[in-house]
């Protein structure tokens, strides 16, 4: 960046919003990880009003962690007066509008991650439209443990067993 970067190591802090408030043109401050916040995956309405004190303007570039209804991606969005995907966000969702729309064949989708649960409005919308969904990462012991698997003591999503049940079937 070729400046000096400034860090708080608490993102919802008095200190660290009001460093982010008295911020002069092109200057950059890193917050801490959002995630170790309790109040992140809630989509907790403080917490979201807590970050949304850093900025006037929202703009949301992580494609990958998009998907999920947390308060940096949601709640955060209803107390900015403005919001917009950023040119990474534009540039998947380009890419995979276009993918979907005439997809080459054969049409292979591989997933990953841990929850299932966050990915089953995608499996289902895939179901009819590709010839193989490929499913990895953690979320596999799901899949293998209602196949009856033996899967040790790997991480299994216990809520969305039965979910896994009804897609392989």
């Amino acid at each position: 960046l070729d400046r000096e970067v400034m860090f708080s190591d608490d993102c919802i802090s008095k200190d660290a919003i009001g460093l982010s408030q008295q911020m002069l043109p092109r200057e950059v401050h890193l917050l801490e990880n959002l995630r170790f916040y309790k109040g992140e995956a809630e989509n907790n309405s403080e917490f979201c009003g807590y970050l949304a004190e850093h900025a006037d303007i929202y703009i949301n570039d992580a494609f990958g962690t998009a998907h999920r209804s947390h308060a940096s991606n949601v709640g955060i969005t209803f107390r900015m007066s403005e919001t917009a995907v950023g040119l990474l966000m534009q540039k998947e969702l380009k890419y995979l509008g276009d993918t979907l729309k005439n997809p080459k064949q054969p049409f292979v989708v591989i997933l990953g991650g841990a929850k299932i649960g966050d990915k089953i409005a995608l499996i289902k919308n895939m179901m009819d439209k590709v010839e193989l969904i490929l499913i990895g990462g953690a979320m596999a012991f799901t899949f293998l443990k209602v196949q009856g698997k033996n899967v040790g003591s790997s991480l299994i999503d216990k809520d969305n067993l039965k979910v896994a049940e009804e897609i392989l079937i």
